[in-house]
């Protein structure tokens, strides 16, 4: 989980979390999750919520995105992986 500062409460998430980010994500949302606007990636790293907000709101896009071009994962991503890749996510700020 993560704070409402946006600090992680179980920071041994944030790295398998991150990992997780880089092998799945990070060809459409950059290795600094600052997005790609061609691909339709919106920044992740920035305090800006625009389509969800907090941790519930982001492991429910990654399952089954309801918002732009992004995949579903649900199929492929454990829920113990997508916890983890939503404590990371989180952390980076918020997404835009």
């Amino acid at each position: 989980c993560v704070s409402l500062t946006g600090t992680p409460r179980d920071v041994a998430m944030v790295e398998p979390g991150k990992q997780i980010f880089l092998d799945n994500c990070s060809s459409c949302h950059g290795e600094d999750a600052k997005g790609n606007r061609e691909l339709g990636a919106p920044n992740l790293a920035d305090a800006i919520w625009l389509k969800v907000n907090g941790e519930t709101e982001i492991a429910e896009q990654v399952r089954a995105p309801k918002h732009g071009v992004m995949p579903a994962w649900q199929a492929r991503l454990s829920s113990d992986t997508v916890k983890q890749l939503t404590v990371y996510i989180h952390s980076l700020g918020g997404g835009e």
